[in-house]
């Protein structure tokens, strides 16, 4: 699932592959150079206080949220709910899919 060779972008959904963080999902909202994202979850991490993370401690799932995309372009930033709202949903989404299986 997780695709290296394309560059990822605003509003992808990413696993946290190392780091405190580990495990657990977050969106990209933002990037600090061409090797770090600023990525946030809502609840932990929020949108005003980004983590910055290296690209090669993330895995990049293909799911891109248009409700975060569209929110940032139209207004310059998110809300935390949302963000955590989207997070839900996908990984609500997974765990169906593997019980599906």
């Amino acid at each position: 699932m997780d695709d290296t060779s394309r560059f990822p972008i605003v509003g992808q959904i990413v696993k946290v592959l190392r780091g405190r963080d580990q495990g657990k999902f977050a969106v990209i909202i933002g990037f600090a150079d061409e090797r770090f994202a600023l990525i946030a979850d809502g609840d932990k991490r929020k949108f005003d206080q980004p983590k910055k993370k290296n690209l090669l401690h993330l895995e990049f799932h293909d799911e891109i949220c248009p409700e975060v995309v569209d929110s940032i372009q139209e207004t310059g930033r998110v809300t935390n709910g949302k963000l955590r709202f989207v997070i839900s949903r996908y990984v609500n989404e997974q765990i169906d899919a593997q019980k599906g299986e």
